[in-house]
């Protein structure tokens, strides 16, 4: 099962146009804030996916929650924008949050800096920004074998 994992896309309706169509064997997408409203738009163009969505410090006025658990392909996802757990200043609190809630993989934005790591049992991914020449997603993929986990370069149209 693969996951698309994109961030901060403030606007870019495009990148996250192209970064759901380079992955069409993701069934689902999370999107970790700072573009709700572009997020909305394209979760209505791909009905076939499901799109798990928060807010983000940007998203002004967004009635979605500041943070979420799934559970995917057997595994416990805790996903946050990341401001609400002061990232820029490290991921203490989020990795306290994830293992708190039992979560196998933590996934943030607000950086605008990709990150993929593995923690003592914690899978953590920053995608990055989806905004601009230098945007970047992430992928995950959960199979019986296990997680991994990739950053990937948006590729321009």
């Amino acid at each position: 099962m693969r996951v698309l994992v994109v961030s901060d896309t403030h606007r870019d309706i495009n990148a996250l146009r192209r970064a759901v169509l380079n992955q069409p064997e993701a069934d689902t997408v999370i999107h970790l804030g700072d573009g709700d409203d572009e997020a909305g738009k394209v979760e209505r163009e791909f009905p076939q996916k499901k799109f798990l969505r928060v807010r983000g410090n940007c998203d002004w006025g967004s009635a979605l929650p500041a943070e979420g658990l799934a559970s995917i392909g057997g595994k416990r996802i805790f996903y946050t924008h990341g401001n609400t757990y002061n990232v820029k200043y490290g991921t203490g609190e989020a990795v306290t949050a994830a293992r708190a809630s039992k979560a196998d993989i933590l996934l943030f934005g607000h950086t605008h800096k990709a990150v993929s790591t593995y923690d003592n049992g914690l899978y953590i991914m920053n995608p990055g920004s989806l905004h601009g020449s230098d945007g970047t997603y992430g992928i995950i993929d959960i199979t019986g074998a296990g997680i991994v986990m990739n950053i990937v370069k948006i590729l321009n149209a």
